[in-house]
């Protein structure tokens, strides 16, 4: 039997040994959605507090119920390590570490050779391994291949070789990784069919392409169809301040057109780990075809630019009582880039505290995600919710719109500059938006 049809067999009937390296956002629902299938999961991470709160059957991951995590743990189907000899003892090992950007904005690909270096270490005949952390086209074939080949075996005949793109969404409770179609692409028709099948097991639709260049380019397009469109909807935002509009009166009547527009909305600015990120990674491979990426670079430069326009807009709403951001006390509701979760990366809740501070203000933050936080050199703590709204702060933000808290009651602040439209509903003594 080919060492396809066996790892076939293995996944077919649910006997297939799964290793995921990376246990954030990505990794740790995979996990649990195949530990829930069946499958016998082994999830690898370098951090010990991770790995210590899977054994203990804890989830950090707001989306991973922690009920179906302790079960596999209790089930012995899940558990997790730092011992990445074991990655060997896998059928199918999935690589979801991060992939952040350089300072100089260029592809920082050092979680994943680590990861394929782990992994290249114990390879063995009839394994399979798919990269889902985001990245430009080309890495799976230019970068991950070369490696796992270097000892003799060959990619789509000794061992299968994919990629299949993350599409999580974190805080949707509606679309899962189990019911959002999976994106494969192979080396190979048969390391494409492994993976398929593979994904098949746990996944509703399953989306086979010709090639891990296609699957790579999939996922940047996606992202940065958002980011393009995000930062032509900031822009028209800034419009209509200048020509005194309200952007969000003007979006709601626009999507009631029911074809050719899809509403986007204006924010303080991009967070995540995908949209303020992906777009560079298109336009630094396009850069090395020698193509220059105007349109996408331009809309980068207009949501990068969104929390200084935030604290111009504290400003004017601070000069509105005579005051100024020096010496003021600005205090911000939702510090995570989005609502409902603990997701700090890239938010540009960060960079409007930064640049307050900068200008002279006293900042304190609330969000109930967020416990504590490091600002200009200090830890921060969040204040309680009762206790922010009866604290003397000069300026109140809306910086994340969490479902959590009470509108009502921040609408009825002396002076509120919202930055997600949360306050729409409610009249207050004076609420400055976008």
């Amino acid at each position: 039997m080919s060492a396809q049809a066996l790892l076939l067999d293995r996944i077919r009937s649910g006997k297939a040994r799964v290793g995921v390296i990376g246990l954030g956002y990505v990794g740790l629902p995979l996990a649990v959605e195949f530990a829930n299938h069946g499958f016998d999961v082994t999830g690898f991470d370098v951090d010990a507090g991770k790995i210590a709160q899977i054994n203990a059957g804890k989830s950090y991951i707001p989306d991973v119920p922690q009920a179906e995590l302790a079960a596999g743990v209790k089930a012995d189907t899940l558990r997790a390590t730092a011992d990445m000899s074991a990655l060997g003892a896998m059928d199918v090992i999935d690589i979801c570490v991060p992939t952040p950007l350089r300072k100089t904005k260029d592809p920082d690909l050092s979680y994943v050779v680590r990861a394929v270096e782990a992994v290249a270490a114990t390879l063995k005949r009839g394994q399979l391994i798919i990269l889902e952390s985001t990245t430009y086209p080309g890495t799976t074939d230019e970068v991950v291949q070369p490696m796992l080949e270097a000892k003799g075996l060959k990619a789509d005949v000794d061992f299968f070789l994919a990629f299949s793109p993350e599409r999580v969404d974190p805080g949707n409770q509606t679309y899962t990784t189990k019911n959002i179609p999976k994106i494969v692409g192979g080396v190979g028709p048969a390391s494409t069919e492994a993976a398929a099948a593979l994904y098949g097991t746990i996944v509703g639709t399953v989306v086979p392409v010709s090639s891990t260049r296609v699957a790579e380019m999939v996922k940047l397009l996606e992202n940065t169809f958002r980011a393009v469109n995000i930062g032509l909807v900031n822009e028209i935002a800034l419009m209509c301040h200048k020509m005194d509009i309200g952007v969000w009166e003007v979006i709601d009547a626009a999507k009631t057109k029911p074809f050719g527009f899809m509403p986007f909305y204006p924010g303080p600015g991009l967070g995540g780990h995908c949209i303020p990120i992906d777009p560079f990674y298109l336009s630094w491979k396009a850069r090395q075809n020698g193509f220059e990426c105007r349109f996408i670079e331009l809309a980068g430069q207009v949501n990068g630019a969104m929390p200084e326009y935030v604290v111009q807009r504290i400003a004017d709403a601070l000069n509105s009582v005579k005051k100024s951001i020096n010496g003021s006390r600005v205090h911000l509701f939702g510090v995570a880039y989005k609502r409902d979760v603990s997701d700090m990366r890239e938010s540009p809740a960060l960079d409007i505290m930064e640049l307050l501070t900068k200008r002279g203000a006293s900042v304190t933050y609330t969000d109930p995600y967020v416990p504590t936080l490091s600002h200009a050199g200090q830890r921060l703590a969040s204040v309680p919710f009762d206790a922010a709204l009866a604290s003397q702060f000069d300026c109140a933000v809306v910086a994340t719109d969490h479902t959590g808290f009470d509108y009502r009651r921040i609408a009825k602040l002396p002076l509120v500059v919202d930055t997600r439209n949360a306050l729409k509903s409610f009249a207050g003594p004076a609420i400055f938006t976008l």
